[in-house]
């Protein structure tokens, strides 16, 4: 298969104009996901049902001839095929049976994990098969502290109290917690890069609300395992790690060793990023996703800064976090151009 500019990009290649992806780029802005998405009564019944993630998949790659797809999935798989009850409510997001108690654990299993998430290995197999060879194929999962808060909080948080005040009270039955989310999530993504996914990357959405030596135990340590347990099984396979939320913190994600690309969120100002983070790994980033769902001179001039600092390294043009519904579809073709377009400074 021919390696196209996103994987020469990680493997350390460098381009006049970055490639670009966008998280979440299949998603409710988009009129034909709409269509698809009303076909189907729940959103884990869209997630695993294959022939559909492979549409919505597609189409964003078809629209704007983006240099990679992400696999349309959702990180709650996971714990869902563990055997925590989860679902989604229409307008509130993602709902589980909280973790109370640590005995909860033992009634959780890796066992079930492959037969439960094989239509998304289905997906994933049939998407790559009819992507062009040069567009890569991400797959995904999110990272052991985010799917712990989900798992013990019920959901969302707005402080995450349920969850820090167990990893302090409890740090040892915490850990275990972690240590199942470590091995389910490698075999996640082995799965994943044998059905045919060319990249993964970890999103831990919510690593930025942990002080600075509980990130290094709960986030960056988890993670970095996973990404050797990845390479264990698949060493060639680019991580892209994504520690949102992180601030300055981000200098302990610089873990060659682990990944090959950091993802960075809008807090990170890209002139710090270019000096601090950018001579040791690709980076990528970090638009506004407001700013997207803006659009006009905004739009072009955000984005044109953000290559002027970034795009003379090792760089992927991305969001600092996923489209927003309310993005009109024209301003993602707008930023495409821009970035397609986009003329290095000789200064």
């Amino acid at each position: 298969m021919t390696a196209g500019k996103f994987l020469q990009t990680l493997a350390g290649m460098r381009f006049a104009t970055p490639p670009i992806w966008l998280m979440r780029q299949a998603g409710r802005y988009l009129p034909e996901y709409r269509a698809v998405r009303a076909t189907t009564r729940s959103f884990l019944e869209f997630c695993y049902t294959p022939e559909k993630a492979v549409e919505v998949t597609l189409q964003p790659v078809r629209r704007y001839m983006l240099d990679a797809g992400i696999i349309f999935s959702d990180i709650l798989v996971v714990p869902d095929a563990l055997g925590q009850k989860v679902w989604f409510e229409e307008g509130e997001g993602p709902k589980l049976e909280a973790l109370t108690d640590p005995v909860q654990f033992g009634q959780l299993s890796r066992a079930r994990l492959p037969d439960h998430l094989a239509p998304v290995y289905a997906a994933i197999r049939e998407t790559r098969r009819v992507l062009p060879p040069e567009v890569a194929l991400l797959g995904f999962a999110g990272a052991p502290f985010t799917l712990a808060c989900y798992m013990i909080e019920g959901g969302s948080s707005r402080d995450f109290a349920r969850v820090k005040g167990w990893a302090y009270r409890h740090p040892d039955s915490f850990g275990l917690l972690i240590d199942l989310l470590v091995e389910a999530i490698v075999d996640h993504l082995a799965y994943q890069v044998e059905a045919g996914a060319d990249a993964v990357q970890l999103f831990d959405s919510w690593a930025g609300v942990l002080p600075e030596e509980q990130l290094f135990g709960w986030s960056l340590e988890p993670m970095v395992r996973i990404a050797h347990g990845l390479r264990a099984r698949h060493p060639k396979v680019p991580i892209i790690a994504f520690p949102r939320g992180v601030g300055p913190a981000a200098l302990m994600y610089r873990r060659t060793d682990a990944f090959s690309a950091l993802s960075i969120d809008t807090a990170i100002g890209a002139h710090w990023a270019a000096r601090e983070l950018q001579p040791s790994i690709c980076i990528q980033g970090n638009l506004d996703p407001i700013m997207l769902a803006t659009g006009g001179p905004a739009l072009k001039r955000e984005a044109t800064r953000i290559l002027d600092k970034l795009g003379h390294g090792s760089f992927i043009f991305n969001l600092g976090h996923g489209v927003v519904p309310q993005t009109p579809p024209e301003h993602v073709a707008e930023l495409v151009e821009t970035v397609r377009t986009w003329t290095p400074s000789t200064s």
